[in-house]
């Protein structure tokens, strides 16, 4: 089955081909333009496409050596162009000279005398094809190196984007499974549910591993199964409370983003207590077409909290990396509560 080739008409078309035809079509409708009606004879005209038929083979063997040194990021210097341009004129004389001697399109040839002419007149033809072609072939070798340099972006974003999942999710499964060791000997039950919970979270983390984003509604049932685990752990010290606003479960954030700070207000903010403290997870739409997702618990932030420095800048990187520069995440303290607010634009 053929390919079928889906690109815009003007990328599919032969761009050198049809300049090559304009250009060189040009010269001999040119000469009959300036030449007198009587002598606009057949003859006359048979020797100027003669001439164009000797320009397309030069020119297009002259382009085939220039495109090779291109290609091969060899540097073609003036020297060589102007070591070329005498031989391609005096090639392209000696072929229009034999048309001149076999088509005789104004008689008999005599003398030499317009030689010097011809040979001037063909290398300045050359000197402007050469410039024109070294021109083109430049910009497109430039957005070739530019293309060639976003792929090489793109391909860092992606390596980046997985180091930075490979260090969330490892540090997640290693809490919990010390979570789940810490109740097998205590309550058996509750191990079992937490283990029910673990491999739903696990679940997830499998499938969303593969895709940039996610939906909030999907983010938030793997933070709620998560909770569920932590809820077995502290019972009721850890308290939790939800508001999504109308329409916000399709926004998409990366996955584990809202788990990384859901656990940070889990260990600074429940753990650190003795009578644990309230998680609040709001998302709800801000001014200038945002959406903020804040989640808060009771507490202070911690001075030497390592962990939570590295789980912050990892998420940072993650949303400027995926969601773009105008996506902001900050950690604030206010009257008792501590507030990660992650600020990202709303799209259509």
């Amino acid at each position: 089955m053929p390919v079928t080739d889906h690109r815009p008409l003007p990328a599919r078309l032969n761009w050198y081909w049809i300049l090559q035809l304009a250009g060189w079509n040009f010269l001999p409708l040119l000469m009959v333009a300036m030449t007198p009606s009587a002598e606009r004879t057949l003859a006359a005209i048979a020797i100027g496409y003669w001439g164009v038929t000797g320009g397309l083979l030069i020119s297009h063997l002259w382009r085939r050596f220039l495109k090779r040194r291109i290609d091969n990021r060899v540097r073609v210097s003036w020297r060589t162009i102007a070591i070329a341009l005498p031989l391609l004129s005096a090639v392209h004389t000696a072929i229009q000279t034999v048309g001149y001697f076999v088509i005789k399109p104004f008689g008999e040839v005599h003398g030499a005398g317009w030689l010097p002419g011809a040979l001037l007149f063909w290398w300045g033809v050359y000197l402007v094809w050469t410039i024109f072609y070294m021109l083109v072939a430049n910009l497109r070798r430039n957005a070739r190196l530019e293309a060639e340099a976003l792929q090489l972006q793109l391909s860092a974003k992606e390596a980046e984007l997985r180091a930075l999942q490979a260090q969330v999710n490892p540090h997640f499964f290693f809490n919990s499974m010390n979570s789940v060791r810490a109740l097998v000997y205590q309550d058996q039950d509750a191990a079992a549910q937490m283990i029910d919970q673990l491999a739903s979270v696990m679940r997830y983390a499998l499938q969303s591993g593969h895709h940039d984003t996610v939906p909030l509604a999907a983010e938030i049932e793997a933070v709620q199964a998560y909770l569920a685990i932590e809820k077995i752990r502290f019972e009721e010290r850890l308290r939790i409370a939800i508001d999504i606003g109308l329409g916000l479960e399709t926004v998409r954030i990366p996955p584990m983003t809202l788990q990384t700070l859901v656990e940070n207000a889990v260990k600074y903010g429940v753990e650190a207590s003795a009578t644990g403290s309230d998680i609040r997870i709001q998302a709800r739409r801000g001014n200038g077409h945002v959406v903020q997702i804040e989640i808060a618990n009771h507490g202070a932030i911690a001075p030497f909290a390592d962990s939570t420095r590295v789980g912050l800048a990892n998420t940072r990187q993650r949303l400027a990396l995926i969601l773009g520069a105008g996506t902001r995440l900050d950690l604030t303290e206010d009257s008792g509560w501590v507030r990660a607010t992650m600020t990202i634009p709303e799209t259509p």
